[in-house]
């Protein structure tokens, strides 16, 4: 009977029967039985030759001997059937998973990637209407765009930074802004000390703040005042950006790129739509609101 139990488990570990051929699993697994059954009824034959009433005994319970047999080749049988399947399951459900890990980082990288050029197309087109009206402005211009793409390079790898590192870029970003539009552009920002080492997804927030620049400043000639703030509520980071507006005029037209790909990178990471909220107050301030919940694997993350 254990050499029967080996004998279908290592059958059923190479070959895995579909529903229309478990007819010839059971098929086996009668033949296996009535070999035991036979088999040990010639082998006890052969030990008591000579004691009758066992042979009797032997012969008279030939049918239960293979019932019972067979039950316990057919439950060995549904056992490793039962234990390769959910073994072949969880496998095909790891590739799965996987499959999906590799997309959403796929997608993430994408996104990543397409805003670089986003930003990158908006500074050229300031960098030429500057080498017309201010040639040394330009210049200054070019230096500090180029710092600015030497550092994205640099984290290009990172998928989480730290709240210090993020505020480092969105820094050199401004400077950036602060060449093209001069007086016109001031920036307010408080950073909470205790969310400096906090994480987020790497270049999130240079989005919103040119979204706030274009929204504040493109359709005024009036000098305006963007607000960053940077703290943390019940364990999720909030930053905040403010900037006024205009409710007569309209922002330069663009192709709305910025926000729905932030919108997109956090749906993948966080599985939340809710995480990026927009709204005008009737102070006529437009306030964009971010949040990212911070884990104990996000340390880690990269």
């Amino acid at each position: 009977m254990a050499m029967g139990c080996f004998i279908l488990s290592n059958m059923l570990g190479y070959y895995q029967p579909k529903k229309e051929t478990i007819l010839f699993v059971l098929m086996l697994t009668l033949v296996l039985a009535l070999i035991v059954t036979f088999i040990s009824k010639f082998c006890l034959n052969m030990l008591f030759p000579s004691d009758l009433t066992y042979r009797s005994f032997l012969r008279l319970s030939l049918l239960v001997r293979f019932i019972i047999v067979f039950v316990f080749l057919a439950w060995c049988a549904l056992a490793n059937i039962l234990w390769y399947r959910l073994e072949e399951q969880s496998e095909t459900q790891e590739r799965l998973l996987m499959a999906q890990n590799l997309s959403k980082e796929a997608e993430l990288n994408k996104l990543r990637h397409q805003l670089q050029p986003h930003f990158l197309f908006n500074s050229l087109n300031s960098v030429y209407a500057l080498t017309i009206v201010n040639p040394k402005e330009a210049g200054t211009m070019i230096t500090k765009l180029a710092a600015f793409l030497r550092g994205t390079l640099k984290r290009d790898d990172e998928v989480w930074v730290s709240v210090g590192e993020e505020m480092e870029y969105i820094q050199l970003y401004l400077d950036i802004e602060k060449v093209r539009f001069s007086h016109r552009l001031s920036v307010d920002i408080e950073i909470d000390k205790e969310t400096l080492n906090l994480k987020l997804p790497g270049t999130l927030l240079q989005p919103i703040v040119e979204n706030a620049i274009k929204f504040g400043l493109y359709n005024t000639a009036a000098a305006i005042t963007i607000a960053i703030t940077v703290n943390v509520e019940s364990g999720v980071l909030v930053v905040k950006v403010k900037n006024p507006f205009d409710p007569e005029m309209k922002a330069t037209g663009g192709t709305g790129f910025g926000l729905t790909a932030i919108k997109r990178r956090l749906y993948l990471l966080f599985a939340d739509e809710q995480l990026l909220h927009t709204q005008a107050t009737q102070e006529n301030i437009y306030i964009t609101t971010l949040k990212i919940p911070q884990a104990d694997d996000t340390n880690d993350t990269n």
